[in-house]
């Protein structure tokens, strides 16, 4: 700027010197004016030169000026560069936000004063059942017709939330949302949702177990209860009493084995996963699943002999990494429960695989009177029967499949059921080949 200024008045200087040779004071008068035009005129041009390049609003462009121009268009570009990085930084951050929201496991909404959408995230569009662009602008309450939702969105009040049914993906999956508005900015709202689904479920299944336990209970206390009263109330023989005294045995009985199942579940929730260090010897294992099976059945019958054909298949040297008492439980279960649903005279044919990639394969399967598809897949759910009243009878206690399967995935496996009407079932239970070994005994070894 000084050295501009000091141009100038050089320039005036040298203009006025010269117009004094000429004309006197006249020619000083002419001179300055010249000098002071040209320069406006000067400044003019490069002025309008550089509002033009401004309008351009790119910094990269070339201004073809030089001088004080040219450093204030360097300073102005410079500026006009700061500008364009924050603006950058700014929308990646903005980007950056929005992406977090998309990730959210919780839907997100932004409704205007109005309750017309603003912006929703992925989660929330899946959840209410809206698109992402489309429904921009639309009234929320025109497209959520819950009526819980529009009473909570016409009385006001926002403390708490409200739990809603959102869009399911079938009719067997309804999807169960809890939702609440949260005032913000110039009487915005912003609207999250959150999928309870699976906690929706699991108090449910809660007050299902207690129910059931409840009811597994009362049944077998009711009867004690009678017999107890008559006992007390009644002169009875030595044998009546006998009788009732062994028909309380067995309810008594009933009820340690639910206790005792109950037990074995609480144990297999709450512990660690087996180790794989642990080696299990199934042959003495299934010798004894085998001598309780012929128990059972030979209870089932007037003879004292057993009344199923049964068929044991075995791997010589099969071992099983895992806990013995959690095996021995799910494969006695699998079996136990073949012999009491299967009639008089039927077959049970129990087999251990190997498969082609190492895992085991328990199996057991009867001819007996089957079940129907729509049972199947809840039949490992706690205390869930196809007759109630011929489990009853049978002595089950509606755990044995849910204890098997439970054994057969802490155990890195799996528990299949399949059956049909008329054509008997097929229960199995698959281990992974990290769990299964062949060992010979060690006589064998030291023989050989």
């Amino acid at each position: 700027m000084l050295s501009r200024l000091l141009f100038a008045l050089f320039f005036l200087l040298v203009t006025v010197t010269c117009g004094y040779w000429l004309n006197g004071s006249v020619g000083i008068w002419i001179a300055a004016v010249g000098v002071l035009i040209a320069l406006l005129f000067n400044d003019y041009e490069k002025g309008h030169r550089l509002e033009k390049w401004v309008r351009r609003d790119d910094p990269t462009a070339e201004a073809h000026l030089t001088g004080f121009w040219g450093e204030l268009v360097d300073r102005i570009r410079r500026g006009f560069k700061t500008r364009d990085q924050l603006a950058l930084q700014h929308q990646q951050r903005l980007q950056e936000f929005l992406a977090a929201i998309q990730a959210s496991p919780n839907g997100v909404l932004l409704l205007d004063p109005e309750g017309r959408i603003e912006w929703c995230n992925q989660t929330a569009a899946t959840h209410l059942g809206l698109h992402e662009q489309r429904d921009l602008g639309q009234h929320i309450v025109n497209l959520v017709r819950d009526p819980a939702f529009t009473r909570y969105m016409a009385q006001g009040d926002f403390s708490s939330e409200v739990i809603i049914e959102g869009r399911s993906i079938s009719l067997s999956h309804i999807l169960k949302l809890q939702v609440q508005l949260h005032p913000y900015g110039e009487n915005k709202k912003l609207l999250l949702t959150r999928d309870i689904t699976a906690r929706a479920q699991a108090d449910q299944m809660r007050r299902d177990f207690v129910a059931n336990v409840s009811h597994e209970i009362r049944t077998p206390l009711t009867v004690l209860g009678g017999f107890v009263e008559t006992l007390q109330s009644l002169p009875l023989s030595a044998q009546e009493q006998k009788t009732y005294l062994d028909l309380m045995a067995v309810q008594a009985t009933r009820m340690q084995g639910l206790v005792s199942d109950l037990l074995t579940l609480s144990q297999l929730e709450g512990s660690p996963p087996p180790p794989v260090t642990e080696s299990v010897d199934l042959n003495p294992l299934m010798a004894q699943v085998k001598s309780d099976a012929a128990s059972l059945s030979a209870m089932q019958g007037e003879t004292g002999l057993p009344v199923h054909a049964f068929s044991f298949t075995l791997p010589e040297h099969l071992h099983l990494a895992g806990s013995r008492a959690e095996i021995h439980s799910a494969v006695s279960n699998l079996v136990n429960n073949a012999v009491r649903y299967t009639p008089l005279g039927g077959k049970i044919d129990v087999v251990w695989t190997l498969g082609d990639e190492g895992q085991a394969t328990f199996s057991v399967k009867d001819n007996g009177v089957g079940i129907a598809a729509e049972h199947l897949p809840r039949l490992s759910e706690r205390f869930y029967r196809v007759d109630r009243s011929r489990s009853r009878e049978s002595g089950g206690t509606g755990l044995g499949l849910a204890i098997a399967k439970h054994i057969a995935q802490r155990h890195g496996g799996s528990f299949h059921i399949e059956s049909e009407l008329g054509q008997g079932s097929h229960f199995s239970l698959v281990f992974p080949s990290n769990r299964v070994k062949l060992e010979a005994p060690i006589a064998q070894l030291q023989a050989a």
